[in-house]
């Protein structure tokens, strides 16, 4: 701005260059602030989210005083000060411009944290109590990386307070190790997404349930009997993931049953299919099936599967059904063998 004011040798007074040259710089931020401030504030009433509105109300105040410092460091340099002077004069503006920046972007990431949050609690059962956590750590960042700004415009050689920070991070790195792994492992089930909130999963290790809540550092499902589970997310993502609640939220059941050799087999499947159809808690979309799987040794073994849409139902299902189909086989005289062994005992003649 100064270079176009200089190209139009509008006067050769420094005082009256540099009253212009301020005057300009303030119609430039006035002009500025209503264009943030009215027109970008028209366009984001119709999004659909109130964050950009938070964020351009944040914005608009720090565009305007940076304008304003910006043009008093060119207006001064009208004025012939000695270089050091104007060196202290630029340097203070422009940490001052630093620091409102620093104030904002701190403002401008709480707001995007919270909206965040929010979002994804409702899906992850993450609790809206870890919003405080994030947001420090992100006021570090931001102050840190602030402090070193601020450091290279004084001038100051931040190499070795970048090798000191270096060293510091990788001593905390080793020590929180396992902090760490789970904090990244959280965000991978987050962003790889195997599974939600009220899923049923089952681990290689055995662990079967609901998952209640995805945290940062772990997540916790809950058995059958109801027995609270916390695994780490470091060795959450590490393991084999069975989702039986994926793709469709229903849960399979399966009851292995054998019955006699020369039993009719049409009687058979007809009471598997009758004993599942007294129990309310079974689907009827998909409908009970019965498959006749094998010959055994002892045995025609025969598998009923029945689907539900709720995990927490299984065993008192599988009760149920086990109960139902031993009285519908005492009721028809269908009997349920048992492994048999035939001992013949030879006397030895001398």
């Amino acid at each position: 701005m100064t270079k176009i004011i200089e190209s139009l040798n509008i006067t050769a007074s420094p005082y009256i260059n540099a009253i212009l040259s301020l005057a300009v710089f303030l119609a430039i931020a006035k002009i500025a602030d209503l264009f943030v401030g009215r027109i970008l504030g028209k366009f984001t009433k119709f999004t659909k989210s109130d964050i950009d509105d938070k964020i351009l109300a944040v914005v608009h105040r720090p565009i305007f005083f940076t304008i304003i410092a910006i043009g008093i460091v060119h207006t001064v340099s009208y004025l012939g000060p000695s270089p050091r002077l104007f060196f202290y004069i630029s340097a203070i503006l422009y940490s001052t411009i630093t620091i409102i920046w620093m104030a904002s972007s701190i403002k401008i990431s709480n707001i995007i944290i919270e909206d965040a949050i929010y979002k994804v609690s409702d899906v992850t059962g993450l609790g809206k109590d870890i919003i405080p956590l994030i947001e420090n750590l992100s006021k570090i960042v931001i102050v840190i990386a602030s402090l070193m700004v601020i450091l290279s415009i004084w001038k100051i050689n931040i190499t070795p307070l970048l090798a000191s920070a270096g060293i510091a991070g990788a001593a905390i790195a080793l020590a929180a190790k396992d902090t760490i792994a789970n904090f990244f492992g959280g965000i991978s089930v987050f962003t790889d997404k195997p599974f939600k909130i009220g899923d049923f999963i089952v681990l290689d290790r055995g662990e079967r349930g609901e998952v209640v809540t995805i945290g940062i550092r772990s997540t916790r499902i809950k058995t059958l009997d109801d027995v609270m589970i916390t695994i780490p997310n470091s060795v959450l993502i590490n393991s084999k993931i069975v989702n039986e609640s994926a793709p469709t939220p229903n849960i399979r059941i399966k009851t292995s049953i054998g019955v006699a050799y020369g039993s009719d087999i049409d009687l058979i499947e007809n009471a598997l299919l009758e004993a599942a159809s007294l129990n309310g808690n079974l689907l009827t979309d998909p409908a009970p099936k019965v498959w006749f799987m094998s010959f055994g040794e002892s045995s025609l073994n025969f598998d009923l599967l029945c689907w539900i849409n709720d995990p927490t139902l299984r065993l008192r299902v599988t009760d149920s059904l086990n109960r139902a189909i031993y009285k519908k086989f005492n009721e028809l005289g269908i009997k349920v063998p048992f492994p048999q062994r035939d001992v013949h005992i030879y006397k030895e003649t001398s």
